[in-house]
């Protein structure tokens, strides 16, 4: 079986050149076999230490699902069943929170999420840490870093990166001047310094949902351009670029910097599949793992997941 695999995957790798330049939108992979309660947004996975897994979506008070096969899944409450009320002045007093992202370091469980209103910059992000991941086991643990209608960038979307030398550093970002970075101190994921560094943009266009990994020498950012929450009708799409530094500059296939629109696309709507985004990347047992909402025919998120490789020349593909 592994020698099998090896070979499948050398010829996934050989093929994908080809795929990845021409990339129509029939050449993608349908989202590999998921059950129970898979209606999503915005979805974040971390494997847990016994080696089943947690997904944090969008929803009130931050919605958890779980599953122990990355197969089956179930509801599993809230992040915060007591309500957050610390968020309430950038939700206009909704309990509805956004687009987290979680991970697991230092013994514990940490999520960032965002508070907003839709079309608003005035957005904040927290982070709350846990021991287990379970609803109602949440400690808040304040404000990371927020965004002013004055403000050219809209504080949404976080995502956790630590670097080859153990640095933390937070991406975030949704339209205005695109996608943004701040450092970390990891004793309390909190900001250390008061620099906003800005690594990908389309120039005011729709740019979102950032995700950073390291594979081999590279840094790759995974962004969603386009259009969310339109349902069927919904454009995202899946791109990614890489660097040699987790704080750029990072460059599509082409070479063209993503500060100025560039991006590889990875995944795009196809068949009943519309608007795949908002992903998030971790590694498993099998493979690395592409996590995605996206819209049914009729309207309905859902969640997608897909395994990811990297092709001869390092850069990523969907299978």
């Amino acid at each position: 079986m592994v020698a099998l695999r090896k070979t499948v995957l050398a010829l996934l790798t050989a093929l994908s050149v080809t795929v990845a330049v021409t990339s129509p939108a029939s050449a993608y992979p349908g989202p590999g076999r998921v059950t129970g309660d898979v209606g999503v947004h915005d979805p974040s996975v971390v494997k847990r230490t016994d080696g089943s897994y947690l997904v944090a979506h969008t929803g009130d008070n931050i919605s958890l699902k779980t599953s122990a096969d990355r197969i089956a899944f179930r509801d599993a409450g809230s992040a915060f069943p007591g309500g957050a009320p610390w968020t309430t002045g950038y939700t206009g007093g909704g309990r509805h929170l956004w687009a987290p992202d979680l991970s697991y370091h230092n013994g514990q469980y940490w999520l960032y999420y965002s508070a907003s209103t839709f079309g608003s910059n005035k957005s904040a992000i927290f982070l709350a840490t846990s021991p287990s991941g379970n609803s109602g086991t949440w400690t808040h643990r304040g404000l990371v870093v927020e965004s002013r209608t004055s403000d050219d960038f809209n504080a949404i979307d976080p995502d956790l990166v630590v670097d080859h030398q153990g640095r933390w550093w937070l991406s975030f970002g949704s339209f205005w001047s695109g996608i943004k970075m701040v450092a970390l101190n990891p004793s309390n994921g909190l900001r250390s310094d008061s620099v906003i560094r800005s690594i990908a943009g389309r120039n005011g266009g729709p740019i979102e949902a950032p995700t950073i990994v390291k594979r081999g020498s590279y840094y790759y950012l995974f962004v969603s351009f386009d259009y969310c929450c339109r349902g069927a009708s919904s454009t995202y799409r899946v791109m990614a670029g890489r660097s040699t530094s987790v704080t750029g500059p990072f460059y599509d296939r082409n070479g063209t910097p993503m500060t100025s629109g560039g991006g590889t696309e990875i995944l795009a709507g196809h068949d009943n599949v519309h608007g795949p985004g908002h992903q998030d990347v971790f590694a498993d047992v099998d493979s690395d793992v592409l996590v995605y909402h996206y819209y049914a025919d009729n309207g309905a998120p859902l969640l997608g997941i897909n395994l990811l490789a990297y092709d001869s020349a390092g850069w990523p593909f969907v299978y």
